[in-house]
């Protein structure tokens, strides 16, 4: 039986760790981003491909949202309110994918990232996923632009100079603005990943999502996947030209993997590491770890 004393003890004890659990050191959220990464990396094609691809469906909905939204009558509507309320539409996307726990290239940015500098993966393997989850996103995002133009045309809820609006807003621009544009988009999305981890529970995950990605519409920084439903709402309606679109998707989708990557995974994972990270500790190893993970599947 467990006496008086052992039971006030295991209390205690308990309490001080519910204390220190508060807030996750940055050792404990770069373990818990390996630990996901690794699962990311070891995933079956197919299994990344249908993910990918539901990402890439599931993000139109911020969009098209978008267009909804400013298709409506907003007379006497101050501009920052609006703008507000359009950002909180694009966010919805990321919030279905985020929660749905969907594969998003710009998360794999940083996610897929990081077991690679720690030493538990190859770039062959960075490269496939970054492959297929970035191919499937794109089609999935076309797939659902195209649906998006016909249904929202035809029932009159979008109007069609909105979608032109939408689309300019992103392609009206030299490509070194778009690079830069993307650069702080990615740089965000990389956040977001990190944010994400350290979240306890839905509802602050939920307020974390609206707020990064709501950053990113507010400030019409270009996402490579959400930006690829955005512009191709304007291609598919006539409003914008095939190569504005080619030339958006290529800087958009390098700036995305420099901000992901360089001002997140290296520099999160050089900040964490410098802060005492033990491997054993957090339950992450290294390379000699990986046969276990490769068997699992």
């Amino acid at each position: 039986m467990t006496s008086d004393n052992d039971y006030s003890g295991m209390m205690q004890a308990d309490s001080n760790a519910t204390g220190r659990e508060i807030q996750k050191s940055p050792q404990s959220i770069l373990a818990e981003e390996i630990e996901e990464g690794l699962i990311q990396l070891n995933r079956s094609g197919s299994g990344l491909f249908l993910s990918g691809l539901s990402a890439g469906l599931d993000i139109g909905f911020g969009p098209f949202l978008m267009a909804v939204v400013l298709s409506m009558p907003h007379k006497g509507l101050a501009e920052p309110v609006l703008e507000l309320l359009v950002a909180s539409a694009y966010a919805i996307g990321f919030i279905f994918v985020i929660l749905g726990q969907s594969a998003l290239f710009t998360e794999q940015t940083t996610l897929a990232t990081l077991p690679v500098i720690h030493g538990r993966a190859s770039f062959q393997e960075l490269g496939k996923v970054w492959a297929v989850v970035y191919s499937s996103n794109i089609l999935g995002a076309a797939l659902f632009a195209g649906i998006a133009v016909v249904l929202g045309t035809q029932t009159k809820i979008v109007e069609p100079k909105v979608l032109a609006e939408i689309a300019h807003g992103l392609t009206d621009y030299r490509w070194w603005v778009i690079l830069l544009g993307g650069v702080l988009a990615g740089w965000l999305m990389g956040l977001l990943s990190w944010l994400a981890s350290a979240a306890r529970d839905t509802v602050s995950l939920l307020l974390i999502v609206w707020i990064v990605t709501g950053t990113i519409a507010y400030a019409h920084l270009p996402h490579s996947i959400a930006g690829t439903v955005e512009v191709l709402l304007g291609v598919f309606s006539g409003t914008v030209v095939l190569e504005e679109f080619v030339t958006f998707l290529t800087w958009s989708t390098i700036g995305n993997i420099i901000g992901g990557t360089v001002f997140v995974s290296l520099l999160r994972y050089s900040h964490a590491e410098r802060g005492g990270y033990e491997p054993e500790a957090a339950a992450v190893g290294r390379q000699s770890d990986r046969g276990s993970a490769h068997e699992e599947d």
